[in-house]
């Protein structure tokens, strides 16, 4: 595996969202300022028990890293 890759062999990427079966609206009221209009920035990650960033490649799968196309 190409360690600047963060082990993403394909274009088919898997993001974080609110489709996510382990995805959930963040723990924390108003984490990036926002609150009560759900424009945040994170969600929190059931899988991975902390908060991720939202729209991000599937830290679960690819890791913290930002993963990259071979193409």
């Amino acid at each position: 595996m190409d360690d600047g890759n963060a082990g993403v062999n394909t274009s088919r990427i898997k993001f974080c969202d609110l489709r996510c079966e382990y995805a959930e609206f963040p723990k924390d009221d108003a984490i990036d300022g926002s609150g009560t209009c759900r424009t945040f920035l994170a969600l929190w990650c059931k899988k991975l028990e902390k908060h991720v960033t939202k729209n991000a490649p599937c830290e679960a799968i690819y890791g913290a890293r930002r993963p990259k196309t071979a193409f």
